[in-house]
């Protein structure tokens, strides 16, 4: 913690106080979904009698310093603040150089025989695209992509106030108000914001056992930092849903924007409600460096109940017009079902992410078999993943018959059809396939050679057992009014 003069325009009579990570007590940080996130940021300080302007260094490049609350955490007086600045321009070559438009530098310059190295005043003219200087009685230019063979090292005499090595967040404070401890006394301060450039997501790893029915499920998170600055030690929490937020101002997004090998799992998160969300806390803190990208173990449930689906979706083409017996292909699902509760071995809220399955095959080789998302999942909800496609299990959908029966306009066309859906199966195993047609109107199945269930308003199922390296044939006849 330095102490030093001079804070910007609004504060230049006012003594600074300076704070750096050495006065950070500890650092929470909630992490919400869609790009956001709450820091609460607690240091030790000790502050002057009468206003100050406290400069905390190290604070997130992305802060909506709009949201920013400073508050007393020790129990004494309140502080008082009277105005915030959030100094976002950091201190680089080209903004230094930037800054010294209009004013005096020095240009080193070293002798290519004998090594000696002169200096001379120069005042920058322009700093875009390159750099003109006024250099005695004459000017000199060069071109950005020409830094290299600029006249030499350029020499500054001070850094600028308006110019921060760190993203700071300067609050102008009143001082110390009510009881507690006196002038000079150290402060126990929270700063509390929120922030861009964090965020997590949900990845899933499941083994399936051999027999398609039982599962080893592991839960990850994975946090990615890119807020401009670290959090040490932090305790971490994780809410899971959708916060409603107001949208920004472009103009405000544009300036925030302008400052920027797993090894065993420990314990899971624990677990709890938050409004209508769902909060996850790491019970160890954690550090969540810049720009970089960790994992955290989530969950830990071995040995999940689950369910194999082969699913078989027509679609809507040829209720209302002929195809010709035009013999149409047909996609078969492969899925893994569950269901999120105690009965299953499982029973908790999953946040939104990517479930990655594998399987062991003969010679106990791990192998990838497929991916998919999944939402927000509370307890007691089913979950179907899709893998992929059968490669054995095969199906082929054929219009037998068509005409049309009346109707001259919308919901007087009548339609009358006929279809043969042959499945192949050509594993060593019988299969069960669940078939499933997307019927458009008003609908009425007037033959079938199986018996079907209406799913909702627009869809009839079958569930066909197909034998083993045998074939199955549905065949059904509808009538359409649309």
């Amino acid at each position: 913690m330095t102490k030093e003069t001079g804070a910007g325009d609004s504060t230049a009579a006012v003594p600074e106080l300076r704070s750096t990570l050495a006065d950070q007590q500890s650092v929470a940080v909630t992490i919400y979904n869609n790009d956001l996130a709450l820091v609460k940021d607690r240091r030790l300080v000790r502050l002057p009698d009468g206003p100050v302007a406290l400069a905390l260094r190290d604070v997130s490049a992305r802060i909506r310093p709009e949201t920013a609350l400073l508050r007393a955490a020790d129990g004494g007086g309140e502080i008082g603040v009277r105005e915030q600045n959030f100094d976002f321009d950091l201190l680089t070559p080209s903004k230094l150089l930037e800054k010294y438009v209009g004013r005096e530098v020095g240009v080193v310059t070293t002798h290519p025989t004998s090594g000696e190295q002169t200096e001379e005043t120069a005042t920058v003219l322009s700093a875009q695209d390159g750099i003109v200087l006024r250099i005695g009685d004459r000017i000199e230019a060069w071109p950005r992509r020409g830094e290299d063979s600029w006249p030499g090292r350029i020499v500054y005499r001070d850094i600028p106030s308006s110019l921060r090595d760190r993203p700071t967040l300067v609050l102008l404070l009143d001082g110390a108000t009510g009881a507690g401890p006196g002038a000079g006394a150290e402060r126990a301060l929270e700063l509390s914001y929120l922030t861009r450039g964090l965020s997590w997501q949900a990845d899933y790893v499941g083994e399936l056992a051999p027999g398609e029915d039982r599962l080893d499920l592991t839960g990850w998170v994975t946090l990615e930092n890119q807020s401009g600055t670290s959090y040490r030690d932090a305790t971490l929490q994780l809410v899971a849903g959708d916060v409603n937020q107001v949208r920004e101002p472009e103009s405000m997004v544009v300036m925030a924007d302008m400052a920027r090998g797993m090894a065993a799992a420990p314990p899971p998160m624990a677990e709890e409600s938050l409004f209508e969300y769902h909060l996850y806390t790491l019970g160890f803190a954690t550090t969540i460096a810049d720009n970089q990208s960790k994992q955290v173990s989530l969950l830990s449930a071995p040995d999940v109940a689950v369910g194999k689906e082969l699913l078989i979706s027509g679609s809507q083409a040829g209720f209302r017009q002929p195809r010709g017996g035009v013999t149409e292909p047909l996609d078969v699902s492969a899925y893994v079902t569950l269901t999120n509760d105690e009965a299953s071995n499982l029973g908790l809220p999953l946040p939104a992410g990517t479930v990655r399955i594998y399987q062991r095959d003969s010679a106990g080789n791990t192998q990838f078999i497929g991916e998919d998302r999944i939402d927000h999942t509370p307890k007691n909800e089913t979950l179907r993943l899709l893998l992929g496609r059968s490669f054995d299990v095969t199906a082929e959908k054929k219009q037998t018959d068509f005409s049309k029966r009346s109707g001259t306009g919308p919901w007087q066309y009548e339609f009358e059809s006929a279809y043969e859906i042959t499945v192949k199966n050509a594993k060593p195993e019988a299969q069960t396939v669940i078939l499933r047609e997307t019927i458009p109107g008003d609908w009425t199945m007037l033959q079938e050679s199986a018996p079907h269930e209406k799913a909702n308003a627009h869809t009839a199922e079958w569930r066909l057992d197909i034998p083993a390296e045998g074939r199955a044939t549905l065949s059904y006849r509808i009538r359409v009014r649309l």
